[in-house]
């Protein structure tokens, strides 16, 4: 190992950056698809490479400009190509930068343990490509399993800096014999940097790795956490709508008498007007939805309560005894998500004839179908199969309506489609009917 030549080829150096690049671009969400995503990738490939190569004989005080610059390069080409913002690609570019360090070192090491004499192009070709091969393929089917194509990563600042600091070190202690052979951790002789080097990088895309599984699983956490926030909240609105709806119905009755009473009685034009205005508002708090499943009735009564304030028209034709195998706290989170995400988008529509709601619950061959339909003016924004919140104060407790739908309904083992057709929102929630025992 003593002639160990532990210049690593800047060709190699690139490839390396290049196919870790398309690693994690090949499991996220893509701006681009087919032949375009193919004519691009050959693109970064060939001014990765051009650059590398173009830069390998500069003198060691450009060196590290030259990384930075390289590191950009991979960084530029990640937000070209995949959907998301600039601290998304630069949080990706630098952990996929460690994993090229570690993959060109690890190469270039059994290369020069099986090769100490020059190698023929053809045997060092096809070293590198089942090197990188496995490596890469090995870290892919990682990040497939934590579905990078249907999440968010929403980097904050605090973690691409604390990304930046992780990368940062491990490339200066992986590399600080090239700067400085005086040092504790530096070596003179060749084969032994070469070593160093790739137990750093194999350690530093191990913590790297585990930094963005922590996260990941943080944020998991954090999202169901907020998720069973809504239910809960839902749920105490449906058990205050369920007493006050009692109340109302008690005094309805009591003052539907008393007007009677007063109708009977001489008076004035003028009264005859009041009672005819108490009587038509107090009419707005009748129960009137007797759909034969307590819970939407309550749920219904309390929000077209909301309705009406709003000058909003709401129309349900269910069966709610279809409804009877849910349970309650999911029964509230879908029936009130729904209508919450519905009444929320009426009040932004200017002309009040157009604020429109309609509810059916029915069953279609064995299925429980839920439809709710809203007028809607406006774009639809979908971000990874969910509604992208328009709310700006405290968004991240926004948005996780449709979620929290999406996860009461899998339960049942159903199904949550969003559609959007001429001006007509539609929630429509599709769920197996169990056999009855």
């Amino acid at each position: 190992m003593e002639n160990v030549l532990f210049d690593i080829p800047r060709l190699y150096t690139a490839i390396a950056e290049w196919a870790a690049c398309m690693v994690y671009l090949l499991n996220m969400k893509k701006r681009f698809v087919g032949k375009t995503f193919a004519f691009i990738a050959l693109a970064g490939l060939f001014i990765q490479s051009s650059f590398l190569v173009a830069t390998g004989n500069v003198d060691i005080i450009w060196w590290i400009p030259c990384m930075i610059t390289a590191v950009v390069l991979m960084i530029g080409f990640i937000w070209f190509c995949h959907k998301g913002n600039w601290k998304d690609a630069v949080y990706v570019g630098l952990h996929a930068f460690v994993l090229a360090e570690f993959a060109a070192s690890f190469e270039w090491l059994l290369h020069c343990y099986f090769f100490k004499e020059k190698s023929t192009d053809a045997a060092s070709f096809w070293l590198t490509a089942v090197i990188y091969g496995v490596i890469y393929s090995f870290y892919g089917s990682l990040l497939k399993r934590q579905q990078l194509k249907k999440e968010r990563l929403d980097i904050t600042g605090a973690e691409l800096m604390a990304t930046m600091l992780i990368a940062v070190s491990i490339f200066s202690v992986s590399n600080l014999s090239f700067v400085s052979k005086d040092t504790p951790f530096s070596s003179s002789y060749q084969g032994e940097i070469a070593i160093i080097r790739t137990m750093v990088d194999l350690g530093g895309a191990a913590i790297m790795y585990a930094w963005y599984l922590q996260r990941f699983q943080f944020r998991m956490k954090e999202e169901l956490s907020l998720m069973q926030n809504i239910v809960q909240n839902q749920y105490l609105q449906y058990q205050m709508s369920k007493e006050s709806i009692d109340v109302i119905n008690y005094k309805y009755h009591d003052l539907k008498h008393q007007i009677a009473v007063l109708r009977a009685e001489e008076s004035a034009e003028k009264r005859m007007a009041f009672l005819d205005r108490m009587e038509e508002e107090i009419h707005e708090y009748e129960v009137q939805n007797k759909t034969g499943n307590k819970v939407l009735d309550a749920v219904l009564t309390s929000k077209n309560v909301v309705c009406v304030q709003n000058g909003i028209s709401l129309n349900c034709v269910a069966d709610g005894e279809l409804l009877d195998f849910m349970d309650i706290m999911d029964l509230c989170t879908i029936l009130g998500n729904a209508l919450d995400n519905a009444i929320e988008c009426e009040k932004k529509i200017p002309e009040k004839e157009k604020r429109l709601i309609h509810a059916a619950i029915f069953s279609k061959k064995d299925f429980l179908i839920m439809r709710f339909e809203n007028y809607f003016d406006g774009e639809l924004k979908i971000s990874e199969g969910n509604l992208k919140t328009t709310k700006t104060k405290r968004s991240e407790l926004h948005g996780y309506g449709i979620k929290s739908i999406r996860h009461a309904v899998k339960k049942y083992g159903g199904a949550v489609n969003i559609n959007v057709q001429e001006n007509w929102f539609e929630l429509k929630v599709l769920i197996p009917i169990p056999p009855k025992i």
